[in-house]
């Protein structure tokens, strides 16, 4: 897309703080001086912390600040944790349309395939259970649908590891921010259409400008998006539709109120994987086999609206209030293989039906100071805010839908059956539950400088949280409430002016649903992360690298007592999950952009109830690499030209239910084309050499789902 840089940032510098949620600036704090001159200009104006421009408009691979677990933008080498930010060039590059198709290829991240926006993204062993949009928290689970696509974001920002200091409740793994897209100051818009191999279809209209005239004070932003997901597998379609709506006014030179509305549907064909063999092998030789009904149904919509207020004191402060509605409804009914294939290529048939119903409502207000200490520049920030998730799930459940074995093609053709409807019938195999988690918390965090290469970051969290569990079909009814603090510490020592050491702990509770000998709710799960790394900014900040290893404990998990035979659970599991992470992100030159990666991932069940506690970690492979780079011709013979090429790789892995996968590498390209400046074109070939692989194993019935065979996609763009 083509940006007049030079008047957006007029612009941005014109409102004042309409484009702090556009892009993060750079932390004055990795900058800091002792001279008197630069420490007046940051104390006193702040600029140099919001003005940073989105990454659509700057371009490349890399940014230099993020906000995700910081509330405040921070340079990444100011925050002492792992974090990574895929930008808007690097999503369209390698053609991603939702959240798990990008987690699929950024290092790190490991994703339990299932259809795409209903996979299991998991980070350092644990899945991540919300996603913030522009900071604020809503659940994210496989089985709501309710990943999300990416057509409303700018960039996405990833942390590894607990961020209880401003995520409390939140899994072990981290968190995941979606910055949106803002409205422009100068009008703009992008149509672009696709289409693929495996039926794979897209078309989106992007628009942005002004509405009120020339001044540019309000300005608006539309997207409309839909997909249509390869169906390499029979019958298993997948369509998504978004609309994203935005409005930004400028109330006056300082202060900015931004309305934001995000619609997302699915309606998939579901497709629940393959049963292994007879002998437990797993079915190489028949990806595009469809082991479900014909009847397989996914339905979900979600709809999210956001406000926020935000204004720039004098003397450099920052406050913020922002708000955001979550409204999810899905609904499935399906059915699957319920055993191993026998000799005779036969199998029985389970099936599965639920509803769900979800709200989420999140609240936030922060305010964030730089202020001079010892010759230096440190900050403070303080904020409250409040969650609260309701999920109501009726579902129900049968283990045999035919009554009698039968073929993959008989399992095609069975007659529909409401499964859900038939449990709630008898009673059988019925499930109908409400719960409710609902927490408000204090947090501030100083970061100090006492000599000028050393920062000293240290915070903490006092947080009410309850959570209320009914079981409906049982007329049972659970809660459990309490007082948590939270508290975080960090360094960050500057070697030289491109690197830095760092240090960090951080702690994060999680509230659960088990019952325990009282009846009531078991204490909150607690996570501790120790990690320490090295980070490096090259190239004035275009490109960075992080080299970390970490110790994480997952202590109170819900278990049942050894050798009792009791009904309830204690929180008595303790885990132990440690490794190593390397990743270099950005620009090598204007016209060479790269991402790669090393995962090393160990885990020790240290303590625990249940003989299928490992369950998770033992679909996590110990290594893997990711690697993606583009080159652009751009001044040279072949001007016009772009061309990249990527590799993900893993090794084996395997399941709770012996079921074995071995490791592989798939390779991937890309090649573009600018025709001039408005019209572009782009290919993206997915498994180049059309490698044979599992991505995921499960039990001997289901959830075994292969790779992607070799494909294609074609895009067309216009910019105006």
């Amino acid at each position: 897309m083509t940006f007049d840089r030079a008047r957006i940032y007029q612009g941005v510098a014109a409102a004042g703080s309409a484009a702090l949620l556009l892009g993060w600036a750079p932390n004055a704090l990795a900058q800091a001086s002792a001279e008197a001159t630069r420490l007046e200009t940051v104390t006193v104006q702040g600029n140099h912390l919001y003005q940073m421009l989105p990454s659509e408009v700057t371009g490349g691979y890399s940014v230099d600040a993020a906000t995700v677990g910081t509330k405040t933008p921070a340079s990444l080498r100011d925050i002492p944790q792992s974090v990574s930010v895929v930008t808007r060039e690097a999503i369209e590059d390698q053609n991603f349309t939702t959240l798990d198709e990008l987690g699929r290829r950024t290092p790190g991240l490991r994703v339990l395939s299932n259809d795409n926006g209903r996979s299991s993204i998991y980070a350092r062993g644990f899945e991540y259970d919300e996603y913030n949009i522009d900071g604020l928290p809503a659940p994210m689970t496989s089985i709501t649908g309710s990943v999300p696509t990416l057509a409303a974001f700018d960039r996405v920002e990833i942390m590894r590891g607990p961020s209880g200091l401003f995520n409390s409740t939140s899994e072990m793994g981290g968190i995941v921010n979606l910055v949106r897209k803002r409205p422009t100051h100068d009008p703009q818009g992008r149509i672009s259409v696709g289409a693929g191999t495996d039926q794979q279809r897209a078309a989106q209209v992007d628009v942005s400008g002004p509405i009120d005239g020339d001044d540019g004070r309000v300005r608006g932003r539309l997207v409309i998006d839909r997909t249509h997901h390869g169906e390499f597998v029979d019958r298993n379609t997948n369509r998504q539709n978004d609309i994203y709506a935005a409005i930004d006014v400028d109330l006056d030179d300082a202060t900015t109120f931004g309305l934001g509305y995000i619609h997302n549907s699915k309606d998939i064909r579901v497709n629940n994987g393959h049963p292994v063999g007879p002998s437990g092998e797993l079915l190489y030789g028949s990806r595009s086999d469809f082991y479900g009904a014909n009847w397989n149904d996914f339905d979900s919509y979600a709809n999210d609206w956001i406000a926020e207020l935000t204004h720039r004191f004098d003397g450099g402060g920052f406050g913020r209030l922002a708000a955001r509605y979550s409204d999810r409804n899905a609904g499935y009914n399906y059915a699957f293989g319920g055993s191993a294939l026998d000799q005779n290529e036969l199998l029985t048939v389970a099936g599965i039906g639920s509803r769900i119903d979800q709200q989420a409502v999140a609240l936030d207000a922060s305010y964030s100071q730089p202020f001079a200490a010892f010759d230096s520049v440190s900050e403070f920030v303080l904020g409250a805010d409040y969650k609260r998730f309701d999920t109501d799930t009726e579902s129900g459940r049968s283990r045999s839908l035919t009554g009698s074995r039968v073929t993959r093609g008989e399992l095609n053709e069975i007659s529909y059956v409401d499964v859900l409807g038939a449990a709630r019938a008898t009673g059988r195999g019925y499930a109908h539950t409400d719960t409710r988690l609902e927490e408000s918390g204090l947090y501030g965090k100083l970061t100090l400088r006492p000599v000028d290469p050393l920062a000293l970051i240290a915070g903490t969290r006092v947080s009410h949280y309850a959570v209320d569990f009914e079981d409906l079909a049982a007329d049972n009814d659970q809660d459990r409430s309490g007082t948590e603090a939270t508290p975080y510490a960090g360094v960050v020592f500057d070697v030289d002016a491109n690197h830095s050491l760092y240090a960090s702990y951080s702690q994060v509770f999680k509230p659960q649903t088990a019952e325990g000998p009282d009846g009531n709710l078991i204490e909150p799960r607690e996570g501790d992360q120790y990690e320490v790394g090295v980070k490096g900014s090259y190239l004035g900040g275009d490109l960075n690298a992080r080299l970390s290893a970490f110790r994480l404990y997952d202590d109170n998990r819900a278990g049942t007592p050894p050798d009792t035979g009791a009904s309830y659970a204690v929180p008595i599991g303790k885990m132990r999950i440690q490794g190593a992470e390397f990743e270099v992100t950005g620009s090598v030159t204007d016209q060479w952009d790269v991402i790669a990666g090393y995962t090393y991932l160990d885990t020790e069940v240290q303590q625990s109830g249940d003989d299928r506690e490992d369950a998770i970690f033992l679909l996590m492979p110990q290594n893997v690499v990711n690697l993606w780079t583009q080159y652009d011709f751009a001044g040279e013979a072949l001007g016009g030209l772009r061309v990249g090429a990527g590799m993900t790789a893993m090794s084996d892995f395997n399941s709770s239910s012996g079921v074995e996968a071995p490791g592989y590498a798939v390779f991937d390209a890309m090649i573009g084309y600018d025709f001039n400046d408005n019209v572009s074109g782009q290919l993206n070939f997915n498994n180049i050499f059309d490698r044979e692989y599992y991505n995921r194993v499960g039990g001997v019935n289901t959830f075994n789902m292969p790779g992607a065979p070799a494909n294609v996609m074609a895009t067309l763009s216009y910019d105006f």
